[in-house]
């Protein structure tokens, strides 16, 4: 009836011209399939005391979904079809298990709005960053905007590993350069000092006597007929991202480049 109500009000004649629908503080427990309204875009159903939401299984267009003020419990295998919800509200009812509340949002890759306060789940001291992390398309969670400070932090604390790959070596080649040109370089390893060669054996026309003052040398001439190697890394933290170039929040700055080079 709530619904034969809405259709009058809003002059609707034909199922497939629905695209918003409020059954907003209706009182209502259950709601009936709404699979007739195929395009189906705006949807509010809050402050009902819903705890069911099989009924949204057929409605793959909704952009904009209202469930708070529900006694909704768990959304497992309910919402993850929605796969083009841009705002999604279900603060204010009994979700307790993130990580299965979570799971089900993985899906929505235009997900931006975000409302889970409010919920048992929300108290998880970790809570925020956890969402942050495994939901990276949302940027106003719970009325508040995601910080690039939020998302750094929540990457650290989730993925310890990609941090450390992000913070060591970056790039590596190989060059054709010999030690003598690395000296004007602070940042390279050099040799601490040139090989010592007696006289008369710098071409080796005497094989009885050893042509090298400290046997130290000899493992040094060797060590630069070797292929010199160099390995740079910058810090990634520093890098702006897509996003952040796209939306020019943050302001380019040169690159600083450690580079290594040995043999």
């Amino acid at each position: 009836q709530a619904i034969e109500n809405q259709l009058k009000i809003c002059g609707y004649k034909n199922n497939v011209d629905v695209v918003a629908l409020y059954l907003a503080r209706q009182g209502l427990r259950s709601i009936p399939s709404l699979s007739q309204f195929c395009r189906l875009r705006y949807l509010w159903i809050n402050n009902n005391k819903i705890q069911d939401l099989t009924f949204l299984i057929k409605n793959y267009y909704l952009t904009e979904l209202y469930l708070n003020n529900n006694e909704l419990t768990d959304i497992s295998g309910a919402l993850k079809h929605l796969c083009s919800l841009q705002i999604l509200f279900l603060h204010n009812n009994e979700l307790k298990k993130l990580g299965k509340t979570v799971k089900e949002l993985k899906g929505m890759i235009s997900l931006q709005t975000l409302n889970l306060f409010q919920n048992p789940l929300a108290y998880d001291p970790d809570y925020r960053l956890y969402v942050i992390y495994f939901l990276p398309s949302v940027q106003l969670l719970d009325r508040k905007l995601v910080t690039q400070r939020e998302r750094e932090s929540a990457f650290h604390l989730y993925n310890p590993k990609g941090t450390w790959v992000k913070q060591s070596i970056g790039f590596g080649s190989r060059v054709d350069t010999s030690l003598e040109t690395m000296a004007g370089s602070s940042r390279c390893i050099q040799p601490a000092r040139r090989p010592i060669i007696s006289s008369g054996h710098e071409f080796g026309n005497n094989t009885n006597i050893v042509p090298f003052e400290d046997p130290e040398d000899a493992v040094l001439v060797r060590a630069m007929t070797r292929s010199l190697m160099e390995f740079s890394s910058v810090d990634w933290n520093k890098v702006a991202t897509h996003q952040e170039r796209r939306l020019k929040n943050k302001a380019e700055e040169p690159l600083e480049k450690l580079t290594v080079q040995f043999r």
